[in-house]
């Protein structure tokens, strides 16, 4: 018997390995092979299925509760509302606290309102001023909701799978987005809006119960953990302190302000083109095919197109889009164009999305979330309010129409406000630099604490300098100080004094604990201006509390 050659195959050979196949799937589905990514995606799932079925019966039974335009419109801006208002405490509370338990809590109050709203539908004890302070209810939930999941996400796949993952979250959404409202469009006709109230509140239960099957590894440290206002206070400045991040934000304020108009008016669109509940089930439904495919295909797609072009073409896309709903003779050629709609809709909001994402660190990433998410919920929420008011004072082609103007106006005049121009920072959190023990007795509250570092430079390199030191101050900043500067030696040429203050004893020690890799690249860049072979001189000091005699 002949031996094959070594290099043959063997029909003995062990079937691929299971990370092979992994390799093979789409960029896209690659994160749905984590079992902790897998199994909150579908608790997602199904928690948006829920969202999405309460608002579509929401929306059609205040149709039928009220013939006030305004009222329709105010449904949408009742569930975005929340998030506006308070979404920055929620993405405190999901830094600071366990977020397991913080997103099992934030489900179970969804879950709670809407068991409310079956009970409340099936007793006939719903009117219209109800139904919408229920709604703006149940977005406080959505509010809470939101935040501390996205900022589990980066925290369960690898950053080179971020990019799918996110695009999965959407997915999700979307997905939800189809099925929600088909359901809730069948259970309309056959059997009214209780009905669907009540599957929403035993979904919602169900997405509870899967949350807390996770088992998550607590956070260690060994300081205290953060106030709640501080928490806020270091939110609000480490995104005010990120150039990028201001850009995404006044970007997808202006893109939900704009894109608005279509998902707030459509259940008008439904009754104009003489449809019923299944006119409207079927436009919202079009426009969950639309971004199920662009979230299939926008990870790939990033890789050949600028996120500016993406964002750009998107924007003009919806205004092309919103003309033509505004035209359409029927039914099918609005869903046509409503489908084209979620296909732009979704590949702009999830490459602004990736764009916060990559800009946060994980300690501050559900705070830094939950502005964004404010930015994106408040031009939605003023929005639907703006674009109803249109169609009160006029009719809905004609703010549509008015919408689809103002898309191009506000590509043109963002041109210059680029997500490109930043790169991606390596926000990975390195070890803790350590604080040398306190030669006197501290208590950790005590403070301000106020550092002061010693640098020696050659005056010929000032200019270069200066442009590291403002670099260093956005991100002093960044990391919760309360002030910072920089002052230069009158008697001694290239002699510069760095100073900042954190809060107390303990801000100090945890603004340690935030470094980043880009935070160590940085101090290795200002340490290379220091003449000496010496570490620039650190000094601190706490204040001396006075009795004012």
């Amino acid at each position: 018997m002949t031996s094959p050659p070594p290099d043959s195959p063997s029909p003995y050979d062990e079937p691929p390995r299971p990370r092979e196949w992994v390799d093979r799937l789409p960029p896209t589905l690659k994160p749905l092979t984590e079992p902790v990514f897998r199994m909150l995606w579908l608790a997602w799932l199904a928690a948006n299925m829920t969202m999405w079925m309460n608002d579509v019966a929401a929306a059609w039974l205040m149709t039928q509760l009220t013939d006030s335009v305004v009222m329709v419109a105010l449904v949408s801006a009742a569930s975005t509302l929340p998030v506006f208002l308070l979404g920055l405490p929620s993405g405190a509370l999901a830094d600071i606290v366990d977020r397991r338990r913080w997103f099992a809590s934030t489900q179970l109050w969804v879950a709670s309102v809407a068991v409310l709203l079956a009970l409340l539908s099936l007793s006939g004890g719903l009117s219209a001023p109800l139904l919408l302070a229920l709604t703006f209810v149940n977005g406080i939930g959505l509010a809470m909701r939101w935040p501390v999941f996205a900022a589990i996400v980066p925290d369960i796949v690898s950053r080179e799978r971020l990019s799918g993952a996110l695009a999965l979250q959407a997915l999700a959404m979307n997905l939800s987005r189809v099925f929600g409202p088909v359901v809730a469009g069948a259970l309309l006709a056959a059997a009214g809006s209780a009905a669907v109230f009540v599957v929403n509140a035993l979904l919602s239960l169900v997405a509870f119960a899967q949350i807390l099957r996770w088992r998550t590894q607590p956070r260690t440290s060994a300081l205290p953990g953060e106030r709640f206002v501080g928490a806020m206070r270091v939110g609000l400045q480490h995104v005010r302190q990120s150039p990028r991040m201001k850009i995404v934000l006044l970007r997808v304020f202006l893109f939900f302000l704009q894109s608005s108009a279509i998902t707030a008016l459509m259940p008008l669109v439904a009754r104009r083109l003489g449809g019923g509940a299944g006119s409207f089930t079927l436009l919202v439904s079009s426009m969950g095919v639309g971004a199920i495919i662009a979230a299939l295909t926008v990870p790939s797609l990033r890789d050949h197109v600028s996120r500016d072009r993406i964002v750009a073409i998107g924007t003009v896309v919806i205004s092309a889009m919103a003309a033509v709903v505004a035209w359409a003779p029927s039914i099918w050629l609005a869903a046509a164009a409503v489908v084209v709609t979620g296909i732009a809709w979704i590949s702009t909001a999830n490459t602004l999305t990736v764009s916060a994402q990559l800009t946060l660190p994980n300690w501050v990433r559900a705070r830094g979330m939950s502005i964004y998410q404010m930015a994106l919920m408040g031009g939605a929420a003023a929005g639907s309010a703006l674009w109803g008011q249109v169609a009160g004072w006029t009719d809905v082609p004609t703010a549509l129409l008015a919408a689809a103007l103002v898309g191009p106006l506000l590509a043109l005049l963002t041109r210059r406000l680029r997500l490109d121009a930043h790169q991606d920072e390596d926000v990975r959190p390195v070890p803790a630099v350590p604080v040398p023990e306190p030669a006197i007795a501290l208590d950790p509250h005590e403070g301000p604490v106020m550092v002061t570092i010693e640098y020696l430079i050659e005056p010929a390199q000032a200019d270069a300098f200066h442009e590291v030191m403002q670099e260093t101050r956005r991100a002093r900043l960044r990391q919760g100080a309360l002030s910072w500067g920089l002052f230069r030696d009158t008697a001694v040429p290239g002699r510069y004094i760095e100073y900042f203050l954190d809060e107390s004893w303990v801000e100090h020690q945890r603004r340690l604990e935030r470094f980043t890799a880009a935070d160590v690249d940085l101090r290795a860049r200002r340490a290379a201006f220091h003449r000496s072979s010496e570490f620039p001189t650190v000094q601190r000091y706490v204040a001396e509390p006075l009795d004012g005699r």
